[in-house]
């Protein structure tokens, strides 16, 4: 008896995908439940499992297209297994590290040629050499992700009435309490106190105190949001991801670090699921991870505003007529003009540096 092996549904949405991976061979045995390949959508990156034990035949090659239902493989459940009896499993190449926060947009180098006063050389009278590229380039189809990618950010920026507000903010008080407390942070919860957990505390608390920033544009609608699932973006070697973390309004510190190193375990792992993409009602991305100094972050849509963290420098500051040595961050918040007046994108930006900035009143919420 043979066993059909069909592409399954992954979702309203999504009607077909691209056979990534295959993790066995043509004719191999397999044992049910093992992982037998790897299918790519444009929102997720899913395993496959042997539904039966047996001989399997491959149906598809690595790097089709296939559709929702369609049969991919067949599992001969006749067939005996080797004598070796357990057959070894195929696991799939470990995915390289990605970092848990990560940005939309990296800055562009440009490069400007300059004019000389010299006359351009004559053009050679002798026949030109046809140039080959073979060898010098390489051609791929890109992945749905990646296409998907490609869209959404071309879509925001067409439909959206973008605009970008800059500040900085001076993170010793943080500096100071991770150092204080780190070791008993990670001796308690098994898990490093980072930055990003204060980030997420201050735009919900930002986010309370200026509700615009949480609404967003349905057709002809305004929509207003009451809750605070926040989307962190993620990098991986398929693309940028934004998981969310939901009701951050009620997470401690160390919950939403819990909840972050869940996600880039499940990022890394190639385990993301679209409920977990799915809901968000603001963006934070981290291009300080990459060394980035300064960007101007792409919204995420539908939603209304991103927040840009940057990476951590001292520099000299003037406080109170001295200038001193601090650890300073920029901050970038991009916003849809639409919905967001720039007085309410400046405020929100303020307070999201007042609260990092006294980050004792943060935890108290005072």
């Amino acid at each position: 008896m043979a066993t059909e092996i069909k592409v399954p549904a992954l979702g309203e949405s999504i009607t077909s995908g691209i056979l990534a991976a295959w993790h066995v061979k043509d004719g191999d045995f397999v044992k049910k439940d093992q992982v037998i390949y790897e299918l790519e959508t444009d929102k997720i990156t899913s395993e496959g499992l042997a539904e039966a034990s047996g001989a399997i035949a491959l149906k598809v090659d690595e790097g089709d297209e296939v559709e929702i239902g369609q049969i991919i493989a067949e599992i001969d459940e006749t067939a005996e297994a080797p004598a070796s009896a357990a057959a070894p499993e195929s696991e799939p190449a470990p995915a390289p590290e990605a970092p848990a926060e990560a940005p939309t947009e990296a800055p562009e180098k440009s490069e400007t040629a300059t004019a000389t006063d010299s006359p351009p050389p004559a053009p050679s009278s002798s026949p030109s050499k046809s140039v080959s590229t073979e060898g010098r380039t390489t051609r791929k189809r890109m992945s749905p992700l990646r296409q998907k990618i490609a869209e959404r950010l071309v879509s925001a920026q067409q439909e959206a009435a973008m605009l970008t507000t800059f500040n900085e903010v001076d993170l010793t008080s943080i500096k100071a309490l991770r150092a204080k407390y780190q070791d008993s942070f990670v001796e308690k919860y098994g898990l490093k106190l980072g930055f990003m957990s204060f980030f997420v505390k201050a735009v919900v608390r930002a986010l309370q105190d200026s509700p615009a920033i949480n609404a967003m544009i349905d057709g002809d609608e305004l929509v207003q949001n009451h809750y605070y699932d926040i989307g962190i973006a993620v990098s991986t070697d398929k693309g940028l991801m934004v998981p969310v973390l939901r009701g951050c309004e009620q997470l401690s510190l160390a919950e939403i670090e819990g909840e972050i190193a869940n996600y880039a375990k499940k990022a890394r792992d190639g385990k993301m699921t679209l409920p977990d993409l799915q809901g968000g009602v603001f963006t934070i991305t981290n291009g300080g991870v990459f060394g980035s100094m300064l960007s101007t972050p792409i919204l995420n849509p539908p939603q209304s505003a991103i927040l840009g963290m940057h990476t951590i420098q001292d520099r000299p500051v003037a406080i109170d007529g001295e200038v001193v040595i601090r650890p300073m961050m920029y901050l970038a918040l991009s916003y849809d003009h639409r919905i967001v007046d720039g007085k309410e994108a400046v405020t929100f930006l303020v307070n999201v540096k007042q609260q990092l900035e006294s980050p004792l009143r943060l935890l108290l919420e005072v």
